[in-house]
């Protein structure tokens, strides 16, 4: 019954939506030819726009006119390589329009990217990319120059994946810098860029980077499609589209890696992954991605192995600490206390008999307090917001022990488990949400309930396969093979001996394809 009503709301929300989300058709309008004709439509389809700039031009008797967005392009470049060679050329004979566009195509270069459109709608998406665009009376076309000049944050290092050694080099918002840094760092003919378009009316650009000779086709089609059926007006983050890629499976943990890391891209998509770029996002996503990921990072690769082993066993013991240890505590305190030790009995008896709530009660409300105030240190400026997240725990934390309303063993866990959350930021939704469901089992069951939740967590995990591929994957199924990068970190001349590669892991749906050449 419920999953009925489920489907029910659905075809509504999606019949409502479709009522509102239509494409404008005017936006597919060929170009005439009629110069004057077709600047009165691009005026009129501009919606009188303020920033839309046209310059009219006259080359040996042929009417011409230059489009451009203000702030879009770079007028130094226009000026030199545009403006100035188009208006001292001469034609051999006055009014020859098929002369002056076969020297544009071939006898000149204006700008490195030169295109050719032939309706309203491409020629829209070129002009707020940063293209400027030349219209020749009688040519049923424009040619587009891409001559981009806007303002960008510059190159700088990574703010949510820190590391100690390696290159501190992260995306940055326009999509072109994001190709740059990564065909740097990969050399090859194999490396692909596959430019989309996104968004009825954002016309955001999004580009699939895969290694043609690692990704297999089957695997870069699914994407495509997942993309296609993103039917959204606008597309202003990533996180837009990751919905459209995860599976519909009800995963409590990210199918979908992100990154702000050039090298960590390309060490991805050496494995055979797919990545994905979206215009005006330093982040890009990861597909698929697999969930022993989210305990690694660049430096484990930098480190010795001993210590980057050292270093995930920390990962590892931090999330269980997370996830668990608030739910563990107000489980033994109530209803477990004989497996505590007398004097650690003692205290929280001690504490939490000076305290108004129930241990459960409690602890939920110190951690919604904490998250309250991390959450106005994070949306306050930065200066703000630090002075308001220390003084605030300060304050709070110290006047609630002293009121009475909180216990101080309680605030020591909420202490370790907040330090422990932060150790792997992938999962911080996740585990936050998680805390507060161990916390209630423990509460209302005791170690007995936090039993069952971590048994249908471990089912969730594991019945993960996105993209055909064991979530779990090399845990579960056992690859005795891959295992060398995951619990412990092999040295890199056991790494190098054998490359990874996703469709052949254990379990995978997509093992034994083999890929044909250049995937179309």
């Amino acid at each position: 019954m419920f999953s009925w009503f489920e489907r029910a709301i659905f075809r509504f929300r999606k019949k409502k939506y479709s009522a509102y989300s239509t494409c404008e058709p005017e936006e597919s309008l060929p170009l005439t030819g009629d110069l004057t004709a077709d600047l009165v439509s691009l005026r009129s389809l501009f919606s009188n726009s303020s920033d839309f700039i046209v310059r009219r031009l006259e080359v040996s008797g042929v009417r011409m006119a230059v489009l451009m967005c203000e702030g879009m392009i770079n007028m130094e470049m226009l000026g030199k390589n545009v403006i100035h060679p188009i208006t001292s050329h001469r034609l051999e004979r006055e009014g020859d329009r098929q002369a002056l566009l076969e020297w544009f195509r071939r006898g000149s270069l204006l700008a490195p990217d030169q295109q050719e459109v032939t309706e309203t709608g491409d020629l829209f998406r070129f002009l707020m990319s940063g293209f400027a665009a030349i219209l020749i009376e009688g040519e049923p076309r424009a040619l587009m120059l891409g001559l981009q000049g806007y303002s960008f944050r510059s190159v700088a290092p990574p703010e949510s994946e820190v590391n100690i050694r390696g290159a501190h080099e992260g995306f940055v918002e326009p999509i072109r810098i994001n190709l740059t840094m990564i065909r740097r760092r990969v050399k090859s003919p194999k490396l692909c860029f596959e430019l989309l378009s996104g968004g009825k009316k954002s016309k955001t650009d999004l580009c699939i980077v895969y290694m043609t000779d690692a990704a297999l086709p089957r695997l870069v089609d699914e994407v495509r499609r997942r993309l296609k059926t993103a039917d959204l007006d606008i597309i202003l983050d990533s996180g837009y589209l990751t919905p459209f890629l995860e599976d519909d499976s009800g995963s409590l943990f990210p199918t979908v890696g992100v990154t702000e890391r050039p090298d960590t891209l390309c060490a991805k998509i050496n494995e055979g992954r797919i990545a994905l770029l979206v215009d005006g996002t330093p982040y890009a996503l990861i597909l698929p991605w697999f969930f022993p990921e989210n305990f690694q990072s660049l430096d484990d690769y930098c480190y010795r192995p001993l210590y980057a082993a050292f270093i995930r066993g920390l990962k590892y013991l931090s999330f269980l600490v997370t996830v668990l240890l608030p739910g563990i505590y107000v489980g033994a305190a109530t209803f477990h206390p004989e497996i505590l030790p007398p004097v650690l009995l003692y205290n929280i008896a001690s504490a939490e008999d000076t305290t108004p709530f129930p241990l459960m009660l409690e602890a939920i409300l110190i951690h919604l307090i904490y998250e309250i105030m991390r959450e106005a240190g994070l949306r306050l400026p930065r200066a703000v917001g630090h002075a308001v997240s220390i003084v605030g725990a300060l304050v709070i934390g110290d006047a609630a022990v002293t009121a009475g309303i909180i216990g101080s063993p309680m605030v020591m866990v909420v202490a370790l488990t907040t330090v422990s959350s932060f150790v792997v930021p992938s999962l911080y939704e996740s585990v936050t949400v998680l805390r507060f469901g161990f916390i209630l089992l423990g509460g209302l069951f005791g170690f007995y309930g936090i039993g069952v939740g971590l048994f249908l967590l471990m089912m969730n995990i594991c019945g993960q396969t996105p993209y055909g591929i064991p979530y779990t994957a090399p845990l579960s199924p056992f690859d005795s093979g891959e295992m060398r990068d995951v619990l412990l970190r092999m040295g890199w001349k056991r790494l190098g001996k054998r490359q990874l590669r996703v469709q052949r892991m254990v379990g995978s749906e997509l093992m034994g394809e083999e890929k044909g050449g250049r995937m179309e």
